[in-house]
């Protein structure tokens, strides 16, 4: 019976989710598994990839034969390097310690680099948030601009037609007084 590790699908349609197996070759791709190893997402981003090394390490040491991608998500989470790494220390080429130092470099060099990933995009989602702001800010500034020139605009249209009132009310004020003095000197 030839094992494989693959990625067997789960989750909804257009957002798939998938657990990292070991299962036999001769299943379904969603059927009957031997071990679940892990979870991968890849919906995030970065993917979020959980896995446990110890399990994936024991089955390619048992000779599972892992799947391109799921030889990527070993790679990528360090369960082939451990392999690789143990592979010496059978031979006598590496002692326990030197390859665990080695595995753990690697693996912190590792989680440096998804973090300054992660780092970069929040700071671009950031400053894209940021531009967008100062956009909305800029288009408010306009419109309360607009919106003051069309009342001032309202308030010149407005006032030669007052001064016109006031104009024709003192124009009409005065006509009678002036009557009313003529009245009186005739008399």
């Amino acid at each position: 019976m030839s094992v494989k590790i693959r990625l067997q699908r789960h989750g909804k349609k257009q957002k798939p989710f998938y657990w990292v197996v070991a299962a036999d070759a001769r299943s379904k791709r969603d059927g009957k598994y031997l071990e679940k190893i892990g979870t991968y997402n890849p919906n995030t981003n970065p993917a979020t990839i959980e896995l446990n090394i110890d399990s994936a390490v024991k089955w390619l040491h048992n000779g599972a034969q892992p799947t391109d991608t799921a030889r990527a998500i070993l790679s990528y989470k360090g369960a082939l390097l451990k392999h690789h790494l143990d592979g010496g220390i059978r031979k006598g080429a590496l002692t326990q310690e030197q390859a665990d130092a080695k595995l753990s470099a690697w693996l912190d060099a590792k989680a440096g680099k998804v973090d300054a990933k992660k780092d970069g995009l929040t700071k671009a989602q950031a400053d894209a948030k940021a531009k967008a702001f100062k956009a909305e800010q800029e288009v408010n500034a306009k419109r309360l601009a607009a919106a003051a020139q069309a009342e001032a605009d309202a308030i010149a249209a407005a006032t030669p037609a007052v001064e016109e009132e006031v104009a024709e009310v003192e124009s009409t004020e005065e006509t009678p007084a002036a009557e009313e003095n003529n009245e009186t000197t005739e008399a």
